[in-house]
């Protein structure tokens, strides 16, 4: 079920400026010590999250990270939901992970409010490079995402996806 969120509150902009601000200082430096600035923004990191320079998220308080999670380069993170990544989790380079829609009716639009679905990511997930995943998603454990795909429904675990939409190809050992 969507909830819907309103991004233009004084709140959410202060926030959403704040999360810009140390993404892009991450971006420009990627020293300990602006990694320490943006990890203060997420709601829980576990023990050896990596991530490259390129990272957005909008705010960072909705990102929970387990253990040993690698983000490469360009990964944006839309977290007006929440989203969460479990322990051993790959994510390649330009992957997007949105928990925010806008209402289909174009009277509800005008009203600027965001519908929000939380994204799971559970443990031992690769997300391949340039990958979609929509508001709603669940991945479950052990599952692989190709390469260039729009995910648009939940992945069942040890299964590999592909496509747009991306669609089961194949269950993995």
């Amino acid at each position: 079920m969507d909830m819907t969120f309103d991004s233009l509150t004084s709140d959410a902009r202060k926030s959403r400026q704040l999360a810009h601000d140390a993404c892009l200082q991450y971006s420009r430096s990627p020293s300990k010590g602006h990694l320490k600035k943006l990890i203060a923004l997420f709601e829980s990191v576990g023990n050896n999250l990596r991530i490259e320079k390129g990272f957005h998220c909008d705010y960072g308080n909705h990102i929970t990270f387990g253990n040993n999670v690698y983000l490469n380069i360009n990964c944006t993170l839309l977290d007006g939901g929440r989203i969460s990544i479990g322990d051993d989790c790959l994510v390649g380079p330009n992957v997007q992970i949105l928990t925010v829609n806008h209402p289909l009716n174009s009277q509800q639009r005008l009203q600027k409010t965001s519908l929000v679905k939380d994204v799971i990511i559970e443990n031992n997930v690769w997300i391949g490079a340039g990958a979609i995943i929509l508001p709603g998603v669940t991945i479950q454990e052990h599952a692989v995402i190709a390469a260039g795909s729009i995910v648009t429904r939940s992945v069942k675990p040890y299964s590999l996806v592909a496509g747009n939409p991306a669609r089961f190809l194949r269950e993995l050992d």
